[in-house]
């Protein structure tokens, strides 16, 4: 006969025994939240910020978690670009994230350089796993309004026997000059005429004045539904001139779909339209052939059409964006001549146009930009590489 209290303890021994095989093999740590670091990112200033990386759990914390971190060098570098730290988050019992904060080092010059990057690595959990364990950091270097280049290259002088300085824009400033250059924005009608792939912007991050130069600077950078950015400044209704002698002095960005350009329209292509109006281009350069640019004049014919009559100007050497060039036009009634550094390479007359009405002996106004894409050019490809800088260092008529 089995007793009342024999009965209790084998049924006491009996229950243990099925709840340490229903635990046999199973893991405490199948239930800890799993910790995901996110990516972080910040402008450098030109005094000390920080930047803040999340931390995220799978699930609320049901005890205190906490996981560690270190901070590992890329293209930015400990001391120089953030400030090396390594630590502890602690999550409290009940909370899904948490976080810590880097030390970003100022730059006082506020230099425009590619973003630069480090990273930050999960370490020893505590009451949690990791999941996503590494995160990037970037500092984001590339929209500072300091980018130096080399002033190598061709040169001209401040006078000419003959002529009076009539105006000049010298770059030397802190911003540009915004009661002579208008800033166009947008893409204009069919790609401003040309089917071009940029959408023009007045943002510093395209167009600036740094170091005695204006850039213009062309982005792979989405914007109203295209693939990139750009810049296009003219002096439509602010300085507009009619004969002399110009010159432009400018480093070129060169690559497959790239199109800067140095040029001019007639004032009255507001009543008139282009072409009657009358184009000059001082300067065109396509970036498939980089130690080539074209002069150019367009005009309208007595049909109608539009035609041009233009040459090529060829390096011997190397290419247009290893250092500066001076692109000039002397402009006499029923005359123009282009020259690349002093080198004669195109001489158009009146004769040219024939019966056609000459737009050349009237007004026109400045438009420099940095097109991508477009007709002439092609699209960018593979090769291409970003970003694209024009260089101006002055602009100068003579008369």
């Amino acid at each position: 006969m089995i007793t009342e209290s024999v009965f209790t303890r084998n049924l006491l021994v009996f229950a243990i025994a099925v709840l340490l095989i229903s635990c046999k093999g199973k893991d405490p740590a199948t239930d800890y939240p799993v910790a995901d670091i996110s990516d972080a990112a910040e402008s450098r200033k030109t005094s000390d910020g920080t930047m803040r990386f999340n931390i995220y759990l799978s699930k609320a914390a049901e005890n205190e978690v906490s996981v560690g971190y270190v901070l590992k060098d890329g293209t930015a570098i400990a001391s120089k670009d953030f400030v090396a730290a390594s630590g502890t988050v602690t999550i409290p019992a009940g909370q899904a994230s948490g976080y810590f904060e880097v030390v970003i080092k100022g730059d006082p010059e506020d230099t425009r350089q590619a973003n630069l990057q480090f990273t930050a690595e999960l370490e020893n959990p505590q009451l949690c796993k990791l999941g996503i364990g590494a995160a990037t950091g970037t500092i984001i270097t590339e929209n500072g309004l300091n980018l130096a280049t080399g002033n190598e290259g061709y040169s001209t002088p401040l006078s000419y026997p003959g002529y009076t300085l009539a105006w000049s824009d010298e770059f030397n400033g802190s911003s540009l000059d915004l009661s002579v250059w208008n800033q166009e924005t947008g893409r204009g009608s069919n790609g401003w005429g040309n089917n071009e792939l940029e959408f023009y912007t007045n943002s510093t991050n395209n167009t600036f004045v740094s170091k005695g130069n204006l850039v213009i600077e062309a982005r792979k950078d989405l914007a109203s539904g295209l693939n990139y950015t750009s810049g296009r400044m003219t002096t439509q209704g602010n300085k507009f001139f009619t004969f002399g002698r110009i010159d432009i002095r400018a480093k070129l960005p060169v690559g497959k779909g790239i199109w800067p350009a140095l040029w001019m329209l007639g004032t009255n292509i507001t009543t008139a339209g282009w072409p009657a109006c009358g184009e000059i281009d001082i300067m065109e350069l396509v970036g498939t052939y980089p130690s080539r640019v074209t002069g150019t004049m367009h005009w309208k014919t007595v049909s109608g059409n539009s035609t041009n009559k233009g040459a090529n100007f060829n390096l011997s050497t190397g290419d247009f964006s290893q250092q500066f060039h001076v692109f000039s036009i002397v402009w006499e009634k029923d005359i123009i001549k282009w020259y690349v550094d002093d080198q004669l390479y195109l001489t158009n007359t009146l004769a040219d146009v024939g019966a056609a009405n000459y737009p050349f002996n009237a007004p026109h106004f400045f438009i420099f930009n940095v097109a991508v894409g477009g007709n002439w050019p092609g699209p960018p490809d593979g090769t291409t590489t970003w970003p694209q800088r024009m260089f101006v260092d002055y602009v100068r008529v003579f008369q």
